[in-house]
């Protein structure tokens, strides 16, 4: 009996050292290669994710734990993008708002996640005119966020990803002007930041009106290598069919360099939070996972918030919305 009981003991302490090893081994860092993300042993990787809401807000209401990753996994996402705004960036202090960045990259690591961190500015950054007060900042405070970043997690591979810019817009005019070769010029003088530091974490570029249009990079991409561009194609950006459009507009991109939507969601008219340009319906679900997984582009959903929208879930039990309940399901069937 003593040796049972002494056999026992030692597979149970075996177990839990497993278990520990397999919640903190390091995820591979992530690079680019061709159009392809991969691992560091050239594996690609195609990423199927969900957007939180600020970790600022999550964690003033209490939600900023480790829960709130549990169930991000359980509904299939290998990657989560924390939004960054500038306000709540300046609310917290640098100090107290990587605390928040550095327990919800721990978290995701457990849970086997890897991490976007964005800057979630919505504007003109040449003009520094922007869309609303929460989105308002510098150059100067951007280049030092990306400064900060670059510092802080350059030796962190579970950060595959910093989206430099959350949505470009000159909002019709209404922010001033600002051309293509002017914010590749910016764009350009991030990455140099990021890259000064020794840092190797996939750069991603958003494009114009919102972050939906690529279409300069045909004639003018980015100077710098090992970085991804990004679109938020949301359903009410062109009118059904959507794939042709969808090609001219930024899918051509994905035949040449990484792509990743960054944001896609949709909900319908009378659903709360409705709002241009996300109103829509699961027709738009499945044309946009139909168009990536053809197509070997990887895409995160907005939003997994119950108060922001489009939101996927309505409560803190969790329960999916309708959009919540398509995309559980397409990322579940990976």
């Amino acid at each position: 009996m003593k040796n049972h009981f002494a056999t026992l003991t030692f597979s149970l302490v075996c177990f839990i050292c497993l278990s520990a090893y397999s919640q903190n081994k390091e995820l591979s860092r992530i690079g680019v290669k061709g159009n392809k993300f991969v691992t560091a042993d050239d594996k690609v990787i195609v990423f199927r994710g969900l957007d939180t809401s600020d970790p600022n807000k999550l964690s003033k209401e209490g939600h900023w734990n480790k829960e709130y990753f549990q169930e991000m996994k359980n509904w299939g996402a290998n990657i989560c993008r924390f939004p960054v705004h500038p306000a709540a960036w300046r609310e917290q202090g640098k100090e107290n708002y990587i605390k928040l960045l550095d327990q919800g990259i721990a978290w995701a690591k457990e849970m086997g996640m890897y991490v976007i961190i964005d800057w979630h500015s919505i504007g003109n950054l040449r003009t520094e005119m922007y869309q609303n007060d929460m989105y308002e900042t510098t150059q100067k405070e951007t280049f030092e966020f990306w400064r900060t970043m670059a510092k802080q997690y350059k030796d962190n591979t579970s950060v595959a990803f910093f989206e430099l810019f959350n949505e470009p817009t000159i909002y019709n005019g209404q922010l001033g002007q600002c051309t293509w070769p002017q914010w590749k010029a910016l764009v350009e003088e991030m990455i140099g930041i990021i890259r000064a530091h020794g840092c190797t974490t996939v750069p991603l570029v958003g494009g114009f009106n919102w972050a939906y249009d690529l279409k300069p990079v045909a004639t003018d991409p980015i100077n710098a290598e090992g970085i991804g561009y990004v679109s938020h194609p949301y359903p009410m950006k062109r009118q059904k069919p959507w794939e042709a459009q969808w090609t001219a507009d930024w899918g051509f991109v994905a035949e040449k360099y990484p792509l990743i939507l960054t944001e896609i969601g949709f909900c319908g008219p009378d659903d709360k939070g409705a709002h241009v340009p996300v109103i829509s319906d699961e027709s738009y679900g499945d044309a946009i996972t139909k168009y990536c997984a053809e197509r070997g582009i990887s895409y995160t959903v907005w939003v997994f918030d119950p108060q922001w929208s489009p939101m996927l879930f309505t409560d803190w039990n969790f329960t999916p919305s309708r959009q919540g309940k398509y995309f559980k399901a397409a990322l579940q069937k990976k």
